[in-house]
């Protein structure tokens, strides 16, 4: 591969597996509101994952699995207005696609004609490959997920890395292959060994995205609000910390507070 950097104006589907075969690393971060999907995608993000990771950093809830469709909407549609270049990937929530793929198709529609969104990004392989065609049949880019699935967690019922023992590790190769077979323009690939990450990336020829999969893949992506240092509960060994801004907001909010209660706020300069 050459590494050369290409830039795109505007990056979509085709973008992406063209940054694959130059060797070109792929940058991904979730956004769920108008003003940080505004300067993710201000900074040259290639992809914003509209997340149903949501769930947990904008609703506070323990698990990505009480979020709703609209809900998903509802922030797909608020990233969707702040962008000028970036990709924006949409997760369909749990639910909405499971076990029905007429329903799977339906909740896919919504989010594309009601958000605006670009794709859509489902967890799983072989068990819903009948959602997926039915999606992809209708025109509609499909992002997999595999790996650690998030709304599978009652299933898993840990957070820990998959994939560490043969068969299923042999099952997730199956799975991104089958994936790849059936049109999915991409692949995100959640706390597995490096190695099989790697392993993965290189047997098949669309982008794998991964987070806590070691950096023998074509692209990474996290949590937004996590890499900034928003969030303190969460300490995986894949996180990097860019900023602390849980330090700076608890500082900047306690001077405003202290200011308001001394009246050193507002001064002459700060009124009409």
């Amino acid at each position: 591969m050459s590494g050369s950097k290409k830039e795109y104006k505007r990056v979509t589907v085709k973008s992406l597996i063209e940054m694959k075969s130059l060797g070109e690393k792929i940058s991904m971060l979730t956004a769920y509101d108008y003003t940080m999907a505004k300067i993710v995608d201000g900074a040259g993000i290639d992809v914003i994952l509209v997340g149903d990771s949501a769930s947990n950093v904008m609703a506070g809830h323990e698990t990505t699995l009480p979020i709703t469709l609209d809900q998903m909407i509802y922030h797909a549609s608020s990233v969707v207005r702040a962008i000028d270049r970036a990709l924006v990937v949409v997760d369909l929530p749990f639910g909405t696609y499971q076990s029905d793929s007429k329903e799977a198709l339906r909740s896919a529609i919504r989010i594309m004609k009601e958000s605006g969104g670009h794709a859509v990004k489902l967890e799983g392989g072989k068990e819903i490959k009948d959602s997926i065609k039915k999606i992809l049949n209708a025109g509609i880019p499909v992002m997999g997920h595999l790996g650690l699935t998030p709304q599978s967690i009652y299933k898993f019922g840990t957070y820990t890395v998959r994939a560490k023992e043969d068969e299923e590790a042999q099952q997730l190769i199956e799975d991104a292959k089958l994936l790849e077979r059936l049109g999915c323009f991409a692949l995100v690939l959640e706390k597995i060994p490096a190695a099989l990450a790697q392993q993965v990336a290189e047997s098949i020829s669309i982008p794998v995205i991964g987070i806590g999969a070691g950096g023998g893949v074509d692209g990474q992506v996290l949590v937004l609000h996590d890499m900034l240092g928003m969030t303190q509960e969460f300490h995986p060994r894949f996180l990097r910390r860019y900023l602390s801004l849980h330090e700076e907001m608890t500082t900047a909010i306690s001077e405003y507070v202290s200011d308001v209660k001394s009246s050193e706020f507002p001064n002459e300069n700060e009124q009409y």
